[in-house]
């Protein structure tokens, strides 16, 4: 952090690409610019070139809240990592909110999470609970919970992801010192918790809603796929070679993805998804 820079400044982190909703961008943006307390900078990556609708839309917002966005314009698509690690070495601000251009936060999000990371200095990344939904904000199908306490976090990173992506604050000098993010397909987050882990970072998560996120039948695409699993695989192989996991649990792993990712058909493994890997939910 730079001298004389209030320590509860920050910057939210966002990537955009090409086949993204505008109109969930919109949702999305306005979601922040409406938090109780609102960020200092918004990191935009512009991950490629994007149709004219959508960069109607940045430049839009770009002129209307100007001085606010640290708009970052690739011409060619690097894919998720790369353009997250570019924003974070871009960030002013030592700590960085996560947010996903589809998603909608909480109006109270960022003063939670900035207050909380206010009173523990020794937490690195805190995320929190997400409801998922269809459509509608309103129509909720399901919570995904994550442990909130760094033991439990650090257990949990042996077989699941502990945190939801879009719900993260962290640190930028804890991120960069394990190695920012990686172009890991599909496991870009997952991944950098690991390394994060292997740095001797401290975990936490809020067991509020945080964000409340999209779902539905392209999620349950992305989940599946035998370049998921060839990913998924190269990953469970770097947590055995660095003492995350040890040989029953990686091999277990493996077994349980390559059912759910290779062997499920999609219906089925959102079936699973909804019913069985979240909870219930009412409206929240």
């Amino acid at each position: 952090m730079k001298e004389g820079m209030d320590s509860n400044m920050f910057s939210v982190l966002m990537s955009v690409y090409a086949k993204e909703n505008v109109n969930y961008f919109k949702i999305s943006i306005d979601s922040i610019l409406a938090q109780t307390l609102l960020p200092d900078e918004i990191v935009l990556i512009r991950d490629g070139q994007v149709p004219a609708e959508m960069q109607d839309t940045i430049d839009y917002y770009l002129a209307k809240y100007e001085g606010l966005f640290n708009y970052i314009p690739l011409e060619e698509n690097k894919g998720l990592g790369n353009a997250l690690m570019i924003g974070v070495n871009a960030a002013k601000y030592d700590l960085i909110a996560r947010m996903d251009t589809d998603d909608i936060a909480r109006k109270n999000r960022f003063e939670l999470q900035i207050d909380y990371m206010s009173k523990h200095p020794n937490v690195s990344v805190l995320g929190g609970q997400i409801a998922e939904f269809i459509g509608s904000v309103e129509n909720f199908v399901g919570k995904r919970e994550v442990p909130t306490d760094s033991n439990s976090i650090k257990k949990y990173l042996k077989r699941r992801n502990a945190f939801n992506h879009m719900t993260v604050v962290f640190r930028k000098d804890e991120v960069i010192k394990a190695g920012n993010y990686l172009s890991t397909y599909f496991y870009e987050d997952y991944f950098l918790w690991c390394q994060m882990l292997l740095t001797g970072a401290e975990f936490a998560n809020l067991s509020e809603v945080l964000v409340f996120a999209r779902t539905g039948e392209a999620l349950y695409k992305r989940r599946g796929g035998y370049k998921t699993f060839c990913s998924c695989k190269s990953f469970e192989k770097y947590k055995y070679t660095n003492g995350i996991t040890n040989w029953f649990e990686y091999t277990t792993n493996l077994i349980i993805y390559f059912t759910f990712q290779v062997m499920l058909p999609n219906d089925l493994r959102g079936f699973i998804m909804k019913n069985m890997l979240r909870e219930r939910i009412k409206a929240t």
